[in-house]
């Protein structure tokens, strides 16, 4: 597949996975040309998106939409090859986060040492615990609610170590791609190789399901795993945010 396929459909899988974790909470909203997800009590998706480039009239909508939707974050594709970044900065945003969104062509499977265990969330109790460790990982909570309206939508894991959950993963398919999200590790067990165990795991399961390619987006932290296992670099995301 080539690269302007890869890149459309890294883009399309985040995008989609924000749109139907919201739908079923009635917090995706479509207001062309931007699209955003914001879920009550919730730090994610909280994101306002367009699939074209973001240029100087967009400002007046982006203002009107964060003025009514205060936290939204936009991320930005740097495929156009535009001056974007500076009007942002210009608008009174700054970064958040850069990520690097990333492939990988699946071929063989990976052997697993086992030693981690992976349960589906499709309970509350489950959807609690994912949702109290999730945030030792990253910088945001993502509700039990959210997860309870999306047992069907989305696969939500908690990975076990030793009967202890210690982990977090979640797999979304669009068509032939599999999006691996949210590889988390709570902070004592890190540096353990869990990480690529659990990416392994989610490889695998993008095979089993017939997928010709697995596609995340990466942060600096993660970034050194992926590539070892293979994922190329595709295009950079730039998060906004209002200073």
């Amino acid at each position: 597949m080539d690269h302007i396929n890869l890149i459309k459909d890294n883009i399309d899988n985040l995008t989609t996975l924000w749109k139907t974790v919201a739908t079923p909470l009635l917090s995706y909203h479509k207001n062309d040309p931007f699209e955003f997800s914001q879920i009550k009590n919730s730090g994610w998706p909280n994101r306002l998106w367009s699939r074209e480039d973001i240029t100087e009239e967009n400002f007046l909508q982006i203002q009107e939409t964060m003025e009514k939707n205060p936290g939204l974050v936009i991320p930005y594709w740097d495929i156009f090859g535009s001056n974007s970044k500076e009007i942002f900065e210009k608008n009174g945003f700054h970064i958040r986060i850069q990520l690097v969104a990333m492939a990988l062509k699946l071929g063989e499977k990976f052997p697993l040492q086992n030693n981690l265990t992976f349960k589906r969330v499709l309970n509350e109790e489950d959807a609690k615990t994912w949702s109290d460790i999730y945030p030792m990982s990253f910088s945001y909570v993502i509700s039990k609610e959210t997860l309870i309206a999306n047992y069907e939508n989305a696969k939500f894991y908690l990975v076990h170590f030793e009967g202890k959950a210690i982990g977090t993963l979640t797999l979304f398919q669009t068509y032939k791609t599999m999006g691996i999200h949210g590889v988390g590790v709570i902070p004592e067990m890190r540096k353990r190789g869990f990480a690529e165990e659990i990416m392994k795991f989610a490889i695998n399961e993008a095979i089993d399901a017939n997928c010709e390619y697995a596609q995340l987006q990466a942060s600096a932290l993660g970034k050194g795993i992926y590539t070892r296992l293979g994922f190329e670099d595709l295009f950079t995301i730039t998060n906004y945010q209002l200073s």
